[in-house]
């Protein structure tokens, strides 16, 4: 049996039973849901329809088991239907939702997952945003820190979304604030900086020379590195194609899949030197391979990073390789993604406009561009705003 009843001026009261408890009592499914179209509310036969409409849609919820209390669940619980209902079924990408994981393990869990859905307020976001600690104690930073709000404020919103709780008391909650902390400049190396990496990496494996000189030339995040095969790669024209990337998913697996955004596929022009370094590295990776004979493994794939018998590298190795190089060559380290901001700091040093850079690096828009390097931008207008006041200089003198 199911019904409906009026609770306030725009609010009604669902009511399905669903059988009898072990007492021999019969149990009612609730649910209240508000109508804030006032055209709606005026039209008695309208507004019948609607209601009957709701109703036998949530008693077909609660028939076929997919109904859920929100007396009864805890986050908890909650986030196991979030990760298989909405995060697995394309919510999320595997790389995010594996990052997504690690922050509901290390700290939403522990800090909230005993609460009830229901009885979560804005309160208890604050106070959980105002102890968020790394999992070693020490102090988070402020990126982390908004990164755990983001997942929590997801999380909370399928709820509000599948109308297991009304609001989101997480979108009450203004993120963890970066107010008193200098914004952080960008990590990049500088020319001189770049001869001394050259000249280091000259002794490391031939791959990892290409792999270093590829980043800084095309500006190359490490997912796409790894998915470029020589068919993306047109060695007369000095040109590479943007197809697919590789990336770590959830439990550490790696996925071949298409790049992160349309803007992200994209065709890239390669500086000379860069492309005669391509195809003598080309002849390399095909002697190699005839070397392996039938160790050669992959069939399917012509990965220009690879493992010997072909198959790509799994998603950390090149960050592995970059931190023990930089180590034991005495170069400064900085972070492997940060040689694809040296590449973009390079071209604004040049005099690149900043729609080109967008476009090198497949950000989905400029403002992307501007607002990572505005420092570099910046400093750029005014070498040119220094080069227009020689042009003053001369027509002042000449007046």
């Amino acid at each position: 049996m199911a019904s409906f009843q009026k609770r306030g001026e725009n609010s009604f009261l669902l009511v399905v039973e669903a059988g009898y408890d072990a007492k021999g009592k019969r149990k009612k499914r609730t649910r209240t849901i508000r109508i804030e179209d006032t055209a709606l509310l005026k039209t008695k036969k309208k507004l019948n329809d609607y209601l009957q409409s709701e109703l036998i849609k949530f008693k077909t919820e609660v028939e076929s088991g997919e109904y859920i209390s929100p007396e009864k669940t805890v986050l908890a619980n909650f986030i196991d239907d979030w990760q298989l209902k909405y995060a697995e079924k394309g919510g999320l990408s595997d790389q995010t939702l594996d990052v997504y994981l690690t922050h509901i393990k290390n700290h939403i869990i522990p800090a909230l997952g005993h609460m009830r859905l229901d009885q979560i307020k804005p309160i208890h976001v604050v106070n959980f945003l105002a102890q968020l600690k790394k999992v070693d104690g020490s102090e988070m930073s402020v990126n982390t820190a908004q990164y755990v709000y983001r997942v929590l404020r997801n999380i909370l919103q399928r709820a509000v979304d599948w109308k297991i709780i009304k609001s989101n008391p997480a979108a009450s909650v203004s993120k963890p604030s970066e107010r008193g902390i200098l914004e952080k400049e960008i990590n990049v190396y500088d020319e001189n900086e770049i001869a001394v990496l050259f000249d280091a990496v000259q002794a490391e494996l031939h791959h990892w020379r290409i792999f270093t000189s590829l980043a800084l030339a095309a500006g190359l995040r490490r997912g796409e590195l790894l998915g470029l095969e020589w068919s993306h790669i047109d060695l007369e024209k000095g040109i590479i194609q943007i197809k697919q990337i590789i990336t770590r998913g959830i439990g550490g697996k790696a996925n071949l899949k298409g790049p992160k955004s349309k803007k992200s596929k994209r065709v890239i022009s390669l500086p000379p030197l860069m492309t005669e370094e391509l195809k003598k590295f080309y002849i390399h990776w095909k002697k190699e391979k005839m070397k392996m004979r039938d160790l050669w493994i992959e069939s399917e794939h012509e990965f220009v990073f690879c493992n010997e018998n072909g198959q790509h590298f799994y998603p950390t190795t090149p960050t592995t390789w970059w931190r023990r190089f930089t180590h034991r060559a005495g170069v400064r380290f900085i972070r492997l993604h940060d040689l694809r901001h040296t590449s973009a700091t390079l071209l604004i040093n040049q005099g690149v406009h900043a729609k080109i850079i967008s476009e090198r690096l497949g950000h989905s828009n400029i403002r992307i561009t501007m607002d990572t390097y505005g420092h570099a931008l910046q400093s750029a207008d005014q070498e040119a705003a220094n080069k227009l006041d020689s042009i003053f200089t001369r027509k002042k003198n000449s007046g």
